[in-house]
């Protein structure tokens, strides 16, 4: 287990610990001498990190995106933190423990687990509850789903972002499917579980969030359509509409083509399903967001992806996050 934490470290310590090493690259001083720089990462931050000495056998015990083991001497550098590396070797894997590496829900994952399968077992459409109870009862499947983010970087873009996410549009889903008449509440709770299912294998998270070659070239909406249809083949029975429409909320839940969707939404459920996922998406992404600046301004810096300033004023107290 880590003892030593990125924002842990000041100038004057020395450094002996796992990181992650990225952005690994060889230079040369004016004389011709090699050095090499590299971004040492953790859960709670980077540093970078530069060698002088033994560079060619340091060079060769890595590859950008392995986990090393450095000891090394902190020193302030142009203002900055810097890492100036004495060894540097690959650790014994029983050393490494993702969770210090890589961003992780803040809730319990077999509660929120429990709490999804739980709202799943209210469904009553036969079909739907057995294509449901498949999804629970396959081992694989419910391992990649509990650790999985939702997100390299928008929202829930975390170990057990996924599930967090999930669970919170069900949750969703049992709070407003009851205000509009007419609507199929167990095809809405299916749609609303099983939309992102895809991204478990959309997303790789050994060392730090990343898209897959799958996500890459299929991205999560073909990944789940094709996750969902293997399931239903393996149900008897399992109509065909039904099959049909499910996978349209699969299709249409980003809303537009503009936003990754091949159709929109032509359902009342999947309407619902659209606005309810960006809904949790932008509200969980603006928290994450305020969360990393000032706690004592009243507005936020510029967000560029939503290209707006956000205004806390004198409410910070209601920022607090319910289930």
């Amino acid at each position: 287990m880590k003892k030593i934490f990125v924002n842990m470290i000041e100038p004057g310590q020395t450094v002996d610990d796992v990181f992650v090493a990225r952005d690994k690259q060889m230079a040369y001083k004016k004389d011709g001498d090699p050095y090499l720089t590299l971004s040492l990462e953790d859960r709670s931050g980077a540093v970078k990190a530069v060698a002088w000495d033994n560079v060619q056998a340091i060079g060769k015990a890595f590859a950008a995106g392995d986990y090393v083991r450095v000891k090394a001497n902190a020193v302030e550098y142009r203002d900055a933190l810097q890492l100036v590396l004495q060894h540097l070797e690959r650790p014994d894997p029983a050393e490494v423990d993702a969770r210090d590496f890589l961003p992780t829900t803040e809730r319990d994952i077999d509660q929120m687990l429990d709490r999804l399968i739980k709202i799943s077992k209210t469904v009553e459409n036969p079909h739907l509850s057995k294509l449901l109870a498949a999804f629970f009862e396959d081992n694989d499947f419910v391992g990649l789903f509990k650790t999985a983010p939702a997100a390299k970087k928008m929202h829930h873009a975390y170990l057990g972002g996924l599930l967090e996410h999930t669970l919170s549009i069900a949750m969703l889903i049992q709070a407003v499917s009851a205000h509009y008449k007419g609507i199929d509440k167990d095809l809405l709770l299916a749609g609303g579980i099983l939309h992102d299912i895809g991204k478990v294998y959309e997303f790789s998270y050994e060392t730090h969030i990343d898209y897959s070659d799958a996500g890459r070239l299929l991205n999560h909406i073909v990944i789940g359509v094709e996750m969902l249809e293997k399931k239903i083949a393996g149900l008897n029975g399992f109509p065909e509409d039904l099959a049909l429409v499910l996978k349209h909320m699969i299709v249409s839940h980003h809303g537009t083509r503009d936003f990754g969707s091949p159709e929109p939404p032509k359902t009342l459920e999947a309407i619902i399903l659209n606005y309810l996922d960006e809904l949790d998406a932008k509200v969980t992404g603006v928290r994450a967001f305020m969360k990393t600046e000032d706690p004592q301004a009243a507005w936020t810096s510029y967000h560029r992806v939503f290209e707006r300033f956000f205004f806390r004023g004198n409410v910070g107290n209601s920022n607090s996050e319910k289930d």
